[in-house]
């Protein structure tokens, strides 16, 4: 991952949870003493879902939502450790993504809590791309979960989560799916290069063909060394078009992506940006999802004239 956690940091949540963590083993009803069932979500991405999902029957809380956050390296605090420990529901990513999280869960165990691991629900093991939020039939997967979870602790508002959910998926990601059928119909096949895997899912998804290397996209997304021939041929598509758009992360910009990017700039070839987390923080799951959409589709559409 691009940078270690502080192991004095989570040592020092860890002990302090387990103390929580004993007296939390005492078996409770599933609601907070708002009468809402807590909700606490390692990324806002799964959280803007979980939210909307459960309406007022619910209380989501994030603890990544600062889009300048690195989600690997994140260093929890103490009050991320109370929100935690009270987590009748708990989603993580999962995949290595989030490490921090599941200690925090192991250190607070509780009664009747249900814990959704995103890797482990999609049957992923160690190694795989832990971006799941841009594989969007995994993004499916995950709601469908959500609600089930909901049932399982709230069952008396089963109906209410089911209502919720066909809002969500009629309404809510409608333009989201729109935009995915669009740019798989129109632009599959056109080759583009991208800075790191955050983008392999969705570029994959809509039949896009990615052409930059395997190991200079993981070594981006891990902090690792980009080996020099990697180097040289993702400076050669720049500079000789072999990719008709550049694919931006714009939360990490290392010197290797500055390189490229520049040459991008420098051929004309279009530049489309993703995230990491939601961008801006207050948008919601399909929000910021539509507006990166777009902006694929404008740099393919400016690239290839269709």
């Amino acid at each position: 991952m691009r940078a270690l956690l502080a192991p004095l940091v989570i040592a020092a949540l860890v002990a302090g949870l387990l103390a929580i963590g004993c007296a939390s083993q005492v078996g409770g009803d599933a609601s907070s003493g708002s009468g809402k069932l807590e909700v606490v979500a390692a990324e806002n991405f799964w959280g803007s879902l979980a939210a909307q999902l459960g309406g007022v029957r619910v209380r989501v809380h994030s603890i990544i939502v600062n889009p300048a956050t690195d989600p690997h390296s994140y260093e929890p605090t103490a009050a991320d450790a109370r929100a935690m420990a009270g987590a009748r529901l708990a989603i993580v990513n999962g995949l290595g993504y989030d490490e921090w999280a599941s200690k925090l869960l192991a250190a607070s165990p509780l009664e009747g809590r249900a814990v959704l691991d995103v890797g482990s629900l999609l049957g992923l093991r160690a190694g795989a791309n832990p971006h799941r939020w841009y594989y969007p039939s995994d993004v499916r997967a995950v709601v469908r979960q959500i609600v089930r979870d909901y049932d399982r602790l709230d069952p008396s508002s089963r109906a209410y989560f089911a209502r919720r959910e066909e809002l969500l998926e009629t309404r809510g990601l409608a333009r989201y799916e729109e935009l995915l059928r669009e740019l798989r119909e129109r632009y599959a096949g056109v080759a583009v290069g991208y800075s790191e895997s955050i983008f392999e899912g969705l570029g994959e998804y809509v039949g896009l063909k990615l052409v930059t290397p395997y190991g200079f996209a993981k070594a981006i997304a891990e902090g690792g060394e980009v080996t020099a021939q990697d180097k040289r041929t993702v400076d050669r598509q720049a500079e000789t078009h072999e990719i008709a758009v550049w694919v931006l992360n714009s939360q990490n910009v290392t010197p290797d992506v500055q390189r490229v990017s520049e040459l991008a700039r420098a051929a004309g070839i279009p530049i489309a940006t993703v995230t990491e987390t939601l961008s801006p923080a207050h948008d919601s799951f399909e929000q910021w999802q539509v507006a990166e959409l777009e902006g694929l589709r404008r740099a393919l559409r400016r690239a290839t004239g269709r």
